[in-house]
């Protein structure tokens, strides 16, 4: 009988924490009725305007220019 019982508390126990962690899926039931678009919209002319303030590079980006050297080494003759 024991065993039974702490089956029973250890089996409640996990339930509720598994509840605790999704919530009870209550909540969703009640947001269903709302609008969920609340993200912001995107202008594209904005966009584009942005990108073109984007000042060009004048030298290449070399992402391993800290591992090695940018030009390789000369031999001398």
């Amino acid at each position: 009988m024991k065993i039974l019982v702490i089956a029973a508390a250890g089996l409640a126990l996990t339930v509720a924490s598994a509840q605790a962690q999704m919530g009870g899926g209550r909540r969703q039931q009640q947001d269903s009725g709302q609008k969920a678009d609340n993200k912001p919209k995107v202008d594209e002319k904005a966009y584009k305007a942005a990108l073109e303030r984007i000042p060009e590079s004048k030298e290449k980006y070399d992402p391993w220019g800290g591992a090695r050297p940018s030009e390789p080494a000369k031999k001398p003759k």
